[in-house]
């Protein structure tokens, strides 16, 4: 499943145009524990992941972004540290999680709604998100240029 986001993904008027680029793609696998692994990827790699997969080869747990800027603008400390405690938690109200992480309601809300966006939680129910892995592997190198 490729998911792309969305224009309205954040309220950062000039960021907006940025994330036409940002592929996510989330792939399952059958391990044990369920990592999710963060990555940069150009579009040429994540397409011919695409295709991989399609054909029926295992692309485990992914979900790239086009660039480190991309990355850090979706994944900020806040939302860093609210996947941290969501982190084989299981589902949980918005205000549970604002109450775990001693944020404020709406401010939490508004990272959900983002990480929701970009297929990062998914919505449980009506009421409760899920962020349903149990590791997080990040995986890019910065080299000289």
């Amino acid at each position: 499943m490729m998911r792309n986001f969305s224009s309205s993904l954040f309220r950062y008027g000039r960021l907006k145009k940025s994330f036409g680029s940002i592929n996510s793609t989330l792939r399952t696998t059958e391990s044990r524990m369920r990592t999710v692994t963060l990555t940069l990827s150009s579009r040429e790699e994540t397409n011919q992941r695409f295709l991989q997969a399609f054909e029926g080869e295992s692309q485990g747990n992914l979900l790239t972004f086009d660039s480190p800027s991309l990355l850090f603008t979706l994944l900020t400390a806040e939302r860093w540290g609210l996947l941290k405690m969501m982190t084989g938690a299981g589902a949980i109200t918005v205000r549970e999680a604002a109450e775990r992480v001693e944020k404020d309601i709406q401010a939490v809300q508004d990272d959900v709604d983002a990480l929701l966006q970009a297929g990062i939680l998914r919505n449980k129910n009506d009421d409760e998100v899920e962020f349903p892995f149990d590791a997080v592997h990040v995986d890019f190198m910065l080299k000289a240029a």
